[in-house]
């Protein structure tokens, strides 16, 4: 049912329209009436009308003043303006403030009727719009809390990429480009800093994961968490670094979150506190907030407060080594050997020669990047693979030297990474397609050849494409093709016999194969001795 409400000075007016709109409309239309500008504006706010038809003179408050006031509070209401002819310019200007069309007096019955219905498709896009809106708001909630979960479980998983960081960081609206992470647990009871019955608290938890969940976001509005058992891990966006005074307000208001949790819940929390660090690093943060929460020192720790944090002196360029291992592990040479120039050049700085602390970083990067090669390259461990570093390393005199011996190393590792990877894919798919090859005239399927090299079906599909350039179904077929075509030229056998000999049974399916693949029938490729 929509609301219409007749706002004229004029009693014979108002009665009329309402005659007109209970006959044409009947129930559709609930109706009531203002005599003045004034009481239009009151009503506007007790009977919420879809629907105003205003007249424009009025005593008192005009009509262009009550639609102007009116409005202000009520955005979405239809007002259909009645005026007389000689006051037309005040329709104009009702138009322009934004009525949807005007009435003149005496007022014609079709074009009220007309001009109604076009009301009412108005005002039903309008709900269908904010309907539509309330879908997509309902199911964003919906998701929300999965794509939250997601993030976060990534993190201590370390299972995400730059690319599906920098994906989470738009969806969630994560504007900072730093944070840190809260590892909270909780138990029936804290013995001496255990807390009891952990698996018992787990399922508690998971019950309850959304008003825990509440209560984080009430401490930590900004806050995204994944709750698993008796576990809840939450990343914190941040600004680069945490002073002293918003160290221990984090203290303070994790220490008045878990009282608020332990209240409700009757469960005993305690909760470790990380680091801040870039978001591509939140995983040390994870680990620190980890540790914090093991020592037992407290309900609430921060790293800070116990003597287990990795600390770098002043000045030492930790996002530089970072650098260089994140891009190693992904066997991207260049941009390796790129930060490997400026690591050198903190290493120099203004000193004439390198120093036996200087040779020992370096060689102690080069082992642990030859150790991610052995564990992420595919190759095999040679006891005797490392004979001569140190002397080699102890006799670079200069940093000229020390630096060329460095990217050497760091370049082979990086490209052990990278050409393990990709020989390993190679080599497989060389086994499939000779498998391929020697079984061609088989009903080979995609299942069946990822099967020969024991890999799943998925990968082998992704491998097979990045290597051939071609998905599996089409290089089998054209592969077929090509045979036939060959057979054909040779004319030693029939159009039929060729069929069964690159595997097809239906001669008709195998000719419309032939022609998507050729633009040719067989016997005209054959005939045309193409």
């Amino acid at each position: 049912m929509h609301r219409i409400l007749l706002c004229d000075d004029e009693g014979m007016v108002r009665e009329g329209l309402k005659f007109l709109i209970n006959k044409e409309f009947g129930s559709a239309f609930l109706v009531e009436e203002a005599k003045s500008g004034r009481v239009a504006i009151e009503k506007a706010n007790t009977f919420r009308p879809d629907i105003i038809f205003m007249d424009i003179q009025m005593p008192g408050i005009s009509g262009i003043e009550a639609m102007r006031e009116i409005k202000k509070e009520h955005k979405n209401i239809i007002f259909i303006v009645l005026t007389a002819y000689d006051r037309f310019s005040y329709a104009k200007e009702a138009i322009h403030i934004g009525a949807l069309d005007y009435l003149t007096k005496p007022i014609n019955k079709e074009k009220v009727i007309t001009i109604i219905h076009k009301a009412i498709k108005q005002i039903e896009e309008h709900r269908t719009k904010v309907s539509r809106e309330m879908e997509i708001i309902e199911k964003l909630e919906a998701i929300t809390p999965i794509i939250e979960n997601g993030f976060v479980s990534g993190i201590f998983l370390q299972d995400y990429n730059i690319g599906e960081l920098l994906q989470y960081k738009e969806f969630l609206g994560i504007e900072e480009e730093n944070g840190y992470m809260l590892m909270m647990k909780y138990g029936d009871d804290n013995k001496d800093g255990v807390l009891t019955n952990p698996v018992g608290a787990g399922v508690k938890g998971q019950k309850s994961s959304e008003g825990i969940q509440e209560i984080i976001k009430e401490f930590y509005p900004s806050s995204f968490a994944a709750i698993m058992g008796n576990r809840a891990v939450i990343f914190v966006p941040f600004k680069e670094e945490m002073n002293y005074e918003e160290r221990v307000s984090c203290i303070e208001r994790s220490r008045s979150m878990i009282r608020k949790l332990e209240r409700k819940f009757e469960m005993s929390f305690q909760v470790g506190i990380g680091g801040v660090t870039s978001l591509a690093h939140l995983y040390d943060s994870y680990q620190e907030a980890v540790k914090a929460c093991r020592s037992g020192a407290g309900k609430v720790i921060h790293i800070l407060d116990i003597p287990v944090r990795l600390e770098y002196g002043e000045g030492y360029p930790i996002e530089i080594e970072r650098a260089i291992f994140d891009k190693l592990e992904k066997g991207e040479t260049e941009q390796v050997l790129e930060q490997v120039e400026s690591f050198v050049a903190w290493l120099k700085g203004d000193r004439e020669k390198p120093e036996n602390n200087h040779k020992l970083k370096v060689l102690e990067m080069v082992l642990l990047a030859e150790q991610k090669a052995y564990l992420n390259g595919g190759l095999t461990y040679n006891f005797s693979a490392r004979e001569g570093y140190l002397e080699s390393i102890l006799e670079c005199n200069t940093f000229d030297e020390l630096g060329q011996w460095f990217r050497e190393k760091m370049a082979t590792a990086s490209s052990n990474i990278a050409n393990g990877q990709h020989a390993y894919s190679s080599g497989l798919i060389r086994q499939a397609i000779d498998y391929i090859q020697e079984n061609y005239t088989k009903e080979l399927t995609l299942d069946e050849v990822s099967k020969q090299v024991n890999i799943s079906p998925y990968y082998f599909s992704k491998i097979f494409k990045d290597e051939t350039g071609t998905n599996f179904v089409e290089y089998f077929t054209k592969l077929r093709i090509e045979r036939a075509c060959e057979l054909l030229k040779e004319k030693e056998y029939s159009i039929k016999e060729i069929c069964g000999l690159v595997g097809y049974s239906d001669p008709n399916y195998f000719s419309r194969i032939f022609k998507k693949w050729t633009n040719t029938t067989p016997s005209d490729y054959r005939e045309r001795g193409v």
